[in-house]
């Protein structure tokens, strides 16, 4: 039987050279000499963090900008990154701000995903498993139909459609 996973998960290894960039470019500016800005991207198993870190908010916004472009740049799509973190103290005038680097399809958008297939009448059938959405269907036309309807449907985030079987 035909099928497809719906995926959520960025280039790491593009994300990974976007970050050395950015730390390599406020190294360089006159903006940032002598500040301790600076990203970081932390890996634990599967997840992945940004962490930014600059003497000020401003400082902080300019960092994320420079960030922004330089995914832009390598073609990762900046809706990963879940920013709506607040910037925390951490002694004396410096600032950090965590930034969630979104993996794999979470409870709510795999419930968002299966809706649509349901309310598209379209004869495929969608399972989550994991963090990872199944669609299955008896034919190839309906796959790709569904295919088109969740890129439409599910614009806010940049899902991927991978593993097709027939």
């Amino acid at each position: 039987m035909p099928s497809f996973d719906v995926m959520l998960e960025p280039n790491f290894v593009e994300l990974r050279n976007a970050v050395e960039q950015v730390n390599k470019e406020i190294g360089t500016r006159f903006d940032f000499k002598g500040s301790s800005a600076k990203v970081e991207l932390t890996e634990k198993g599967t997840a992945r963090d940004l962490m930014l870190y600059a003497d000020s908010d401003f400082q902080i916004s300019q960092v994320k900008d420079i960030l922004l472009a330089k995914l832009a740049k390598r073609g990762v799509d900046v809706r990963f990154l879940d920013d709506s973190a607040k910037i925390e103290k951490i002694g004396g005038d410096k600032v950090r701000q965590p930034v969630k680097v979104k993996v794999g399809v979470d409870a709510e958008l795999g419930k968002r995903i299966q809706q649509a297939v349901k309310q598209s009448k379209i004869k495929v059938q969608a399972a989550i498993q994991g963090d990872i959405v199944r669609v299955t269907g008896a034919k190839r036309d309906d796959l790709q139909l569904t295919i088109a309807l969740l890129r439409r449907e599910i614009a806010d985030t940049p899902i991927r459609f991978d593993n097709p079987r027939d």
